[in-house]
């Protein structure tokens, strides 16, 4: 007499732990954790035409259409299957697709409504479908049936429309306030918000997803895109790498993360996760770029060089934007290839869709500049001269740079010229003048011509707000003027600058060497 309630008991258990399984596999699939899905849904799928159809959808959006079309088909009469068939003939862009798609939101009886819903569905989620007949068939659905929870739905047709951004909003607010706990909801106002780049209202939406499920890992993902692009790297790190504790961890979410690996600079482990995606099969073209890139940050200027020729000859080159030329460039630099870098760096600058060029400049600069040879720093000097010769308002900064670098690489006459411009362009900067004396002395070394004295002179009497002289800078001056002195036979200002010189450093070897040779026998004032 047990048996029929134990039976019964274990029925009601089974029945049970199906619902949870399919509750979870729909919820793996709508945080777009596809394969999840597909692993909770498949022992359903047999006996279940909803979880046949979530199954389906998921092979659907991990790209396999002939997987997707014969699993709709175990389901020939059921309306879901029947609405994932008319996604698989869209996407095939079948000739009587649309027609499918009439005739199953025409099916049934007037009051009828599902069909409706799935037909609009099929439409909403497939790129390139007619989303205004898709709101279209919402709406009847909500005369059919005031009470249907299609609001997310909907929400995600408007957000295809041009100008359907506000109705959009409307939906996904009317969703959670019905549904504070909708964490898909709050993540689309997320989006919208950051769409707007209203990013106080994005970061509040996406952090309400967050607390409604802590197990959605779509604002995560949403927020290190957000970071990324604000240039917060080290954010968008810290909320990909919460998303990928959440996620499938995909190929796609693997490349992903190695990208913002690299950007970060947390290049050894960039290398890492690129190098086990590559080994595992991945084609994916953007991984050799990391691999050479982050090699090349590594020191591992051969393997940059290998990575580099790879990334070349399989990424589309119209892909291959200006940044990467740059990095291209320095790659072959560090192999010693300079006719190769310096036909990268100008490729990389003519792909900068941007009227100005200054970032692109700077950047190619300052990689000479770490190189930290005479050479390099007048290489540096001549891209920072581009910059001044193409930006009318060129900075205090970027006319210093030139003149600086040319003055490193022992290009006097250029850097004269650069810092003459400068104080002409931006008078209230004494560097200028200051470095208009240094360039000076340097051409005169032994202070005989006194080039350097009206500059040094016209600098020591600035009297500008804020700007305080260093003492390295007022030693170059001082040492140069006693020298100049020295030479003219006025001994007088000799000791003065002498005094200037050891009030700064009282053992200084110059002074000590200018007062031995004063204090013998003839060296009169």
């Amino acid at each position: 007499m047990k048996h029929p309630i134990v039976i019964m008991a274990a029925m009601t258990l089974s029945a049970g732990v199906q619902a949870q399984s399919l509750e979870e596999g729909v919820k793996m699939y709508n945080y777009e954790r596809y394969e999840s899905a597909k692993k909770a849904l498949t022992p359903l799928a047999g006996s279940n035409a909803i979880a046949n159809y979530y199954l389906g959808l998921s092979e659907l959006q991990l790209g396999n259409l002939d997987a997707a079309a014969a699993t709709f088909a175990k389901y020939p009469t059921d309306i879901a299957n029947k609405s994932g068939a008319v996604r698989v003939a869209l996407k095939r862009n079948s000739a009587d697709a649309m027609q499918q798609a009439q005739a199953l939101a025409t099916s049934g009886k007037k009051k009828e409504w599902e069909q409706l819903k799935y037909a609009a569905d099929a439409l909403t989620y497939t790129d390139g479908a007619n989303k205004q007949q898709a709101i279209d068939w919402y709406k009847e659905v909500m005369v059919r049936n005031p009470s249907a929870n299609i609001l997310l739905e909907m929400g995600d047709a408007y957000l295809e429309l041009p100008s359907g951004g506000g109705q959009a909003m409307t939906n996904f607010e009317k969703l959670t306030e019905k549904d504070p706990k909708n964490s898909l909801g709050f993540t689309r106002i997320g989006k919208l918000w950051y769409d707007a780049k209203k990013y106080e209202d994005a970061l509040a939406a996406y952090e309400k997803a967050k607390a409604a499920d802590p197990t959605n890992p779509l604002p995560y993902r949403y927020l290190a895109d957000a970071y990324f692009r604000v240039n917060k790297l080290d954010l968008s790190k810290q909320n990909l790498e919460d998303y990928m504790q959440r996620a499938d961890k995909t190929e796609q979410d693997m490349a992903l993360y190695a990208g913002i690996l690299y950007l970060t600079k947390d290049y050894a482990k960039a290398i890492q996760v690129s190098n086990d995606l590559m080994s595992s099969g991945s084609k994916r073209p953007t991984l050799p770029g990391i691999l050479a890139f982050s090699y090349l940050e590594t020191k591992d200027s051969a393997k940059a060089l290998e990575y580099s020729r790879l990334y070349r000859a399989v990424q589309d080159p119209k892909k291959i934007g200006f940044q990467d030329q740059i990095s291209i460039g320095k790659v072959m630099l560090a192999n010693g290839l300079a006719d190769s870098a310096n036909y990268f760096f100008e490729q990389g600058v003519a792909a900068n869709a941007s009227q100005d060029k200054t970032d692109a400049y700077k950047e190619i600069a300052e990689y000479f500049v770490s190189r930290k040879s005479a050479e390099d720093y007048l290489t540096a000097s001549k891209w920072y001269g581009k910059i001044v010769a193409e930006k009318p308002a060129a900075t205090a900064t970027e006319y210093f740079n030139w003149g600086v670098y040319s003055y490193y690489g022992k290009e006097y006459d250029v850097a004269a010229k650069a810092f003459e411009d400068m104080e002409a362009k931006h008078p209230t900067q004494p560097s200028a003048t200051y470095w208009r004396g240094r360039v000076a002395a340097a051409k005169d070394a032994e202070a005989k011509e006194g080039t350097a004295v009206a500059h040094y002179e016209k600098w020591l009497g600035l009297n500008v707000e804020g700007y305080q002289r260093k003492n390295p800078d007022l030693m170059q001056a001082y040492q140069y003027l006693t020298l100049y002195n020295l030479n003219k036979g006025d001994k007088a200002k000799t000791i003065e600058y002498v005094e200037k010189v050891e009030a700064l450093e009282a053992n200084n070897a110059f002074a000590k060497q200018i007062r031995d040779y004063l204090s013998k026998p003839g060296k009169k004032s």
